[in-house]
């Protein structure tokens, strides 16, 4: 795919030569999206409002064709008029009758059950005779699969059968996260996939890591070299990942009933972080090179056993309980969940990678819905200074903490000791704040949106890799049969709007550690 960069912005000095940061967005050429599940609940809360937003602020700079395709059965301008409803609902701000005519037009649907295979041909109809060429003439199209994994493999079986990637067209196939419910799945879920489209043409989303603080994780560690010499054994202590919600699980009790905190957060995002955290630096930044290092990380990390998940891993579930004031209620009265759930919604644990840079350092992470806050935090904490040299009263001194603010704050920060004004030698703790908002003054765009950008540019960098997928089942697969074998005997075991559940604390009261943000 190819794009023009939006060269409007003044340069900046590097003390070496001048730079031009992005002033906007890299110019799409042409493309076409045929989106599965057009009318859906994901679609109009996310995807339409996202390619909306793309257009309204000039990204496209080529023709473009949306055509929906799935139920219920709507005509083209009953289509349209769907999505209008759905941008007024979700992306108000950007709207206008203008802009919405302009992109109004871009749009057409196909009503049509998965399984009816005849629709399918009106579909590679339609492409042949609507599909436009970019400037290098060539008719690239994205399937993009907004429904639920189920409805997969008789959509790819239909692709094959009618010809869809066809010669003359380069496709890309787009699917969200979960990829699998265990490895065996996922294997089996990449298998069918495999028969009709290449790796690189297969863009695994997972929202997270569109999100601009976690892509700075990356260009933070191996863009100042004042820190790589520090990332290691010697220096760092441990590190500590906390990815935290006040909500519970909404409209969505009846998957997480089947997915749970581990394979809903811990599979994938969770060793996300843990990745990005620990990886060596790669060669390059090509998509590749990248994920290379990643899946690394995951083949290190120490696999789990009935005896260390029992010491290092802590389950819970929520009941009724106080948020921000407001009384909610447990998840076992969720709609769509199991009066007698065994599901967790809470994980903690301690997980330890057996390579020569971090052999020895725990990585502590902890998840969880209706808990205290909402906060999304990477904390990196180095070692204590080997002497006291400020008298008894200052023996223990804080050590040096990095922290990556996610959510709600997207910000970095360091913590150092410095001398407290006055008489004495005494130390206080201090912070020093980068905050992308303060500093940045523009509006970003959304995590949706940049994905959106790189499947349509051709860039896999964010997107997880098969053998990446694979690793990361293999680490957790053990936790899930294991908590599957042994029903826990005391849920829900927090209250909604706590910190999770008394072991959680233990894991690293025991260690003479404690968690952060408490």
């Amino acid at each position: 795919m190819k794009f023009i960069y939006d060269d409007t912005s003044a340069p900046f000095a590097t003390g070496q030569e001048s730079c031009v940061p992005p002033g906007g967005y890299f110019k799409m050429d042409s493309f076409n999206i045929v989106v599965f599940g057009g009318a859906g609940d994901y679609s109009r809360r996310m995807l339409m409002p996202s390619l909306f937003h793309l257009f309204h602020d000039g990204a496209f700079s080529g023709d473009f064709l949306i055509i929906g395709f799935g139920l219920p059965a709507l005509t083209d301008d009953e289509y349209r008029s769907l999505v209008k409803d759905a941008l007024l609902k979700f992306a108000p701000a950007s709207l206008t009758e203008e802009k919405w005519t302009e992109f109004g037009k871009h749009l057409s649907y196909i009503p049509s059950s998965f399984d009816d295979e005849g629709n399918f041909e009106m579909l590679l109809r339609r492409l042949e005779t609507q599909c436009i060429a970019n400037r290098q003439n060539r008719k690239e199209v994205l399937f993009y699969f907004a429904v639920p994994p189920p409805y997969y493999p008789v959509i790819v079986r239909n692709i094959r059968k009618y010809h869809l990637c066809r010669e003359g067209i380069e496709p890309k196939i787009v699917i969200e996260k979960p990829f699998g419910s265990d490895r065996a799945s996922a294997i089996a879920l990449n298998g069918m996939l495999a028969e009709v489209f290449s790796e690189n043409q297969i863009y695994r989303v997972d929202h997270y890591l569109g999100k601009e603080t976690v892509q700075n994780i990356t260009f933070f560690r191996f863009a100042n070299s004042i820190f790589e010499p520090l990332w290691n054994r010697r220096y760092i202590d441990y590190v500590e990942i906390t990815v935290a919600e006040q909500l519970g699980v909404e409209h969505r009790g009846a998957f997480y009933e089947k997915a749970g905190v581990v394979r809903d957060i811990i599979q994938n995002h969770m060793m996300q972080l843990i990745a990005l955290v620990a990886m060596e630096p790669p060669v390059g930044f090509d998509a590749d090179l990248i994920r290379d290092e990643k899946v690394k990380v995951f083949k290190t990390i120490r696999l789990t056993d009935e005896e260390y998940i029992g010491n290092f891993m802590v389950r819970g579930q929520y009941g009724p309980g106080t948020v921000n004031g407001t009384a909610v209620k447990g998840y076992r009265e969720e709609y769509g969940v199991e009066p007698d759930s065994d599901t967790p919604t809470f994980f903690a644990g301690t997980f330890l990678i057996d390579n020569w840079r971090w052999s020895g350092v725990p990585f502590y992470v902890r998840t969880g819905k209706r808990l205290a806050e909402r906060c999304t935090e990477i904390a990196v904490h180095f070692k204590q200074p080997p002497l006291s040299l400020f008298g008894k009263t200052c023996d223990i001194l804080a050590p040096n903490t990095l922290r990556l603010r996610i959510q709600p704050r997207e910000e970095l920060s360091l913590g150092l000791s410095v001398k407290y004004p006055g008489i004495g030698n005494t130390p206080y703790n201090v912070e020093m704040v980068f905050n992308y908002a303060d500093t940045f003054k523009i509006e970003r765009h959304s995590s949706h949106e940049r994905l959106i950008l790189d499947c349509l540019r051709g860039d896999l960098a964010l997107f997880a890799r098969q053998d990446g997928i694979e690793a990361m089942w293999r680490i957790v697969d053990p936790i899930i049969a294991q908590w599957d074998a042994t029903p826990p005997r005391f849920f829900p075991n927090y209250e909604a709007g706590s910190w999770g559940p008394p072991g959680s604390d233990d894991l690293m009261t025991r260690d003479g550690r404690s968690w952060s943000s408490m």
